[in-house]
């Protein structure tokens, strides 16, 4: 009987497409996706970002000791940012794990479960450089209507707060016919929207000598025929160029939507992170936006408490956010990460001074949103439902999904509406209501549009996307071949 494996994802869009790549493996290698928490493999994907990353994935092995004990035969594999950072400390902290693998080397998951089950002890296997690139390994989508597509890994910036170049590496650029290859893959399987993924995406291209590759790919991708939304997750600012943002206006399937890290407005405090761009330089590029693309949604990210911020500082963080009006940001409070040049800088701020500036920073982030998705009240936008973001749905009547512009959007569904509205379909509502983090729309769906991503998960169907095995193991029986089916299936 086949072994059955569970993935426990922490972190960024990164690690989230980097554990469908490790469900693509373990079903090529023959393991089959536990239907409950009863797995005979359990996988933690996670990060180093945050201390908190650290407390989680330590908690949880805990959890998981007694049921190792019951059940020796099972198997915990420790992967990604973290895995990568503490490397076999993990083994010594928790020693009822079977395998510790990194970010360069997911591809060998299935050979360490193996020999660690034949070996009865516990494998930690490492690389410091990336072995093959993940998208070359198979995939198991987690949506039948959006896909990640990775078109970089890495970074080459050297971000005081960061630790993730040193886990992730230099920057490792696709080419791009790969990138559209893997784009057309899953259009051809029903997917409607794309993300495309990187550490910094506005620098693809710095690896084979063409700084102008980001915007070129943005367009290449409105030749697809099917693909509707195109996204792109995160640039940097000081690398964000005028033909990116003309791509975006002229490429009629690229979201006006555009996640801009901020980090600090306090030009004193960009210099010590060693961002390289100041807040007119930022605030610049967002006018140039709106003035390409009136109803672009603009979203950051924003840290609280850096080592030496001052209250003048902050009070130039609180300035920038009420001149950028942003839709949405992140926000996380400061926290130390041994191995980055921040967590030795002098004058490392005290928890309750971050905890109030954290709080006010929150104040005045939800009235900037507010106020901006309070303009949308009377509109109209085209929504791709979704699963699993309206968490209150069931009790209010509502199905839930994401406006072109990145906005959640809960609908109103009439009973009949419900039983024939599937995750994927496309409708087109009136916004009702605005909170800072949500719109409603009350009224009747004014139209819908059943698609083949619809149809997809009406079917039960998981898009996939195959890679080359490298002669990797696989467990039970051999697999038959596959019989030739339409893109649609699985």
């Amino acid at each position: 009987m086949s072994r059955s494996y569970k993935v426990v994802t922490y972190g960024c869009q990164m690690n989230m497409h980097d554990s469908e790549r490790i469900s693509g493996l373990l079903d090529a290698a023959g393991y089959v996706r536990a239907e409950d928490d009863d797995a005979d493999v359990v996988v933690f994907n996670t990060c180093a970002v945050r201390e908190n990353a650290d407390n989680r994935l330590y908690g949880n092995l805990g959890h998981l000791r007694p049921q190792k004990v019951k059940n020796p035969g099972m198997q915990i594999a420790v992967g990604g940012c973290l895995a990568q950072k503490d490397q076999g400390e993990i083994v010594k902290k928790a020693p009822w794990v079977d395998v510790v693998f990194g970010t360069h080397n997911i591809g060998s998951l299935p050979v360490l479960l193996e020999r660690a089950r034949h070996n009865e002890e516990a494998e930690v296997e490492i690389l410091e450089s990336l072995e093959v690139f993940p998208s070359t390994l198979p995939t198991r989508r987690e949506s039948t209507y959006a896909g990640w597509v990775s078109i970089s890994v890495g970074c080459n910036n050297t971000c005081t707060f960061c630790i993730v170049p040193s886990l992730r590496g230099k920057e490792k650029d696709r080419r791009p016919g790969d990138v559209l290859a893997e784009v057309q893959a899953l259009v051809d399987e029903g997917v409607l929207e794309v993300t495309l993924l990187g550490q910094n995406v506005n620098t693809y291209g710095v690896e084979f000598g063409d700084r102008l590759a980001f915007g070129k790919l943005l367009r290449a991708t409105g030749g697809i025929e099917g693909l509707e939304r195109v996204r792109f997750t995160s640039p940097h600012p000081a690398a964000f160029t005028d033909d990116v943002i003309a791509a975006m206006a002229e490429t009629s399937n690229v979201c006006h939507q555009l996640h801009m890290p901020l980090q600090s407005g306090s030009d004193r405090v960009l210099k010590a992170m060693k961002r390289s761009y100041r807040s007119e330089r930022y605030l610049g590029i967002l006018d140039k936006v709106r003035e390409s693309m009136p109803d672009a949604a603009i979203t950051t990210d924003i840290i609280v408490g850096f080592p030496g911020e001052t209250e003048e500082d902050f009070q130039a963080t609180l300035d920038v956010v009420r001149q950028a009006r942003f839709a949405s940001a992140f926000t996380f409070q400061y926290s130390i990460r041994p191995g980055t040049p921040a967590a030795t800088m002098p004058d490392q701020l005290p928890k309750q001074v971050v905890q109030e500036r954290y709080e006010r920073l929150i104040a005045v982030v939800e009235e900037v949103t507010w106020d901006e998705n309070k303009k949308l009240i009377g509109s109209r936008p085209e929504v791709l439902v979704a699963v699993g973001e309206g968490r209150k749905d069931a009790v209010t009547g509502r199905m839930s999904g994401r406006a072109r512009d990145g906005r959640l959007v809960h609908f109103a569904v009439a009973p009949a509406e419900a039983a024939t509205i599937r995750p994927g379909d496309v409708i087109t509502t009136e916004i009702t209501y605005a909170a800072p983090h949500h719109l409603n729309a009350d009224g009747a769906v004014l139209s819908h549009r059943r698609t083949r991503a619809g149809d997809a998960f009406e079917a039960g169907r998981v898009a996939r996307t195959p890679g080359v095995m490298l002669g990797l193991p696989t467990i039970g029986a051999p697999q038959q071949a596959a019989p030739t089916v339409d893109a649609c299936a699985c």
